[in-house]
């Protein structure tokens, strides 16, 4: 599939969000809903139906227009690619949003179980979409596809955890996903993902690469950046970074089999969904 508008949707480059180029090369807005002229962050509400969406009081109308351009194509080309509906990217309406607001302190963006909410940074965190949108994909799936199990509350870290899966198609299709980014080919032994990043951590006398949640968020990343849209507001540096030659996002054949994995799993659980919303 060819996308030949591709676009650098930005100002002149500068100092925080409103001045930095983003590149984007997706589908016309017209095949996935009409796409206002300036999206605002009520048209995101009303079209994806997050939960609730916060802004900062530090965020100025420039900033807070152009953020809300971003997010609704970013969130446009997920659904895209994911071929899910609407409901998929909110969760069924279950997540919430927040730009500028609630953010931890040196850090771009992060999602909190807690309140099952996604925040971004005011002037950090663009290419961290799909990342944390995964970690709350991640949690929000870990009790429909598994059996509880004490102090796993992400399907990822269920899975390692061996937790008995609850029976349906589409949760196989998950655990192969989990399979795929956490095991090698064969399933006998932790995955070339896993061995790099167990190394960095070790590096760094730290446990968060090698963590599973963060291994099947970062497996994402790198399936999304190499779909036929891109758009780096929603992802980037799954390929040419420090982190990227570190081996801390799948590499090679890994990389095929952990995409062609996410691809069937996403696409049945879209068809799902849009026949669950016309029944």
């Amino acid at each position: 599939m060819a996308f030949p508008h591709g676009r650098d949707a930005q100002p002149p480059a500068g100092n925080g969000l409103i001045h930095r180029r983003f590149h984007r090369r997706g589908p016309l807005q017209g095949s996935l809903g009409e796409r206002p002229p300036e999206p605002s962050f009520l048209d995101i509400r009303r079209r994806f139906a997050f939960r609730s969406i916060g802004i900062g009081r530090w965020v100025t109308d420039a900033e807070k227009q152009r953020a809300a351009g971003l997010f609704y194509d970013a969130l446009s080309d997920l659904m895209a690619i994911l071929k899910g509906p609407e409901a998929l990217i909110s969760l069924r309406g279950t997540l919430a949003l927040q730009y500028g607001q609630g953010g931890q302190r040196g850090v771009a963006a992060h999602y909190e179980p807690a309140t099952h909410t996604f925040a971004l940074a005011k002037n950090a965190g663009p290419g961290s979409i799909a990342h944390e949108w995964f970690h709350a994909f991640d949690h929000y799936i870990c009790d429909k596809a598994f059996a509880p199990v004490p102090g796993a509350s992400f399907g990822s870290k269920a899975w390692l955890a061996n937790a008995a899966g609850l029976s349906h198609p589409l949760n196989d299709r998950l655990r192969n996903c989990y399979h795929t980014v956490l095991l090698n080919e064969a399933g006998t032994a932790p995955s070339e993902l896993f061995e790099r990043s167990a190394e960095q951590d070790k590096r760094m006398g730290t446990v968060y690469y090698a963590l599973p949640e963060e291994l099947c968020a970062r497996a994402f990343e790198a399936y999304v950046q190499d779909a036929p849209i891109k758009n780096s507001f929603l992802v980037m540096g799954t390929r040419q970074t420090d982190e990227a030659r570190l081996g801390l996002y799948p590499q090679g054949q890994q990389r095929a089999r952990v995409n062609a994995a996410f691809q069937d799993y996403f696409t049945h659980l879209g068809q799902a969904l849009y026949r669950s919303a016309e029944a």
